[in-house]
Parts: structure tokens; C-alpha cells; sequence
């Protein structure tokens, strides 16, 4: 496992200090993970619309669904 420093103000790590049964090493890798998800997330949301914005075909999913409605009738 890859070690990494992180900064805090001390007024925080007194806060800290008052909790030591939690795994703050385990807390920030969470927080990590969490950020890295997230961003994912927004890259493939920007390249979702990159792919559409070059896409040639424009329809409207509102008449789709409402013809298939009305087919199944």
C-alpha cells in the first residue's frame, strides 16, 4: 500500500485526537475513493454528451414511448 501525507490545521487534529477508536486513515481512503467515484461519474457524463452532441440522429424518446403505448392497445 502506497503512503500518503495529508495536511491538517492543528485545531483540527486536536479535534481528532478527542476520537481516537476511529480509523482516520481508513476515513480519508473512503473520502478518496468517494471523490475518484464521483469524478468518474462526470467524465463519462461529459463524454455522454460529447457522443450525443455528434450524434445525427434526433429523437424524441417522449413520441417513442407514447407510440408504443398506443400500439399496445
Amino acid at each position: 500500500m502506497a503512503t500518503i501525507t495529508v495536511r491538517v490545521p492543528e485545531e483540527l487534529r486536536r479535534k481528532m485526537k478527542k476520537f481516537r477508536h476511529i480509523n482516520w486513515s481508513e476515513v480519508i481512503r473512503r473520502a478518496i475513493a468517494e471523490e475518484l467515484k464521483r469524478e468518474r461519474m462526470r467524465e463519462a457524463s461529459q463524454t455522454i454528451d460529447r457522443l450525443r452532441a455528434k450524434s445525427k440522429v434526433k429523437w424524441d424518446s417522449v413520441a417513442v414511448i407514447r407510440r408504443w403505448r398506443e400500439e399496445r392497445r
